[in-house]
């Protein structure tokens, strides 16, 4: 139990480093919660017109969901699967924000790459594919989520499969205004052409 805890607590802590805030702040960019959709992950820091940033604030976000599974993995598969959800909890709702964080995808994507790399293969082909064609970030990370969790239990052992489950769960959850905007006709499209 106390390694499980001491798993928790690394995955959350991980977790909940808000790169894409602190980055957009280092660069002049102000406070990244007050553009665009007001989330702090790498699709608001590219509405910033700078594409670095965005792309490396998507690297470390991601690199912080598998930096928490990989270090926990060493005390065991439950360990490892503890520390990964907790990186995305810790993203979703850090406490250095109140609680108030992003939709959890790109830390998830590490987490998958971390414990089961063919599914996060898999949902990052689906991701590519649905925003080239719809511009639409919020969507391809549904689909994403959707495809991960259907494909999981063939391409994972049971307990990731699991996990994956829940963490699709969770991102869907985290994108209900965008699902209200996008069935209003609302929701807004990224660009890669600034910057």
């Amino acid at each position: 139990m106390a390694i499980l805890i001491l798993a928790a607590l690394i995955g959350y802590l991980l977790g909940s480093v808000p790169f894409g805030l602190v980055l957009s702040r280092l660069a002049g960019k102000g406070d990244i919660r007050r553009i665009g959709s007001g989330n702090i992950g790498a699709t608001n820091v590219l509405r910033t017109g700078n594409k670095g940033l965005a792309v490396l604030t998507l690297l470390l976000d991601i690199g912080k969901g598998l930096a928490a599974a990989a270090i926990a993995r060493r005390w065991g598969e439950p360990a490892a699967l503890t520390a990964g959800l907790c990186a995305v909890l810790g993203h979703m709702f850090p406490v250095w924000l109140g609680l108030r964080g992003g939709k959890g995808v790109a830390t998830a994507l590490g987490v998958l790459i971390a414990l089961a790399w063919p599914v996060a293969l898999v949902a990052a082909l689906f991701w590519l594919a649905v925003v080239s064609v719809s511009r639409y970030s919020s969507l391809a990370a549904l689909v994403a989520a959707v495809v991960s969790a259907a494909v999981a239990p063939f391409l994972a052992d049971g307990g990731t499969a699991v996990l994956v489950a829940i963490i699709a769960f969770l991102v869907i959850l985290r994108h209900h205004a965008n699902i209200r905007r996008l069935f209003a006709g609302r929701e807004q499209r990224i660009s890669f052409r600034k910057g």
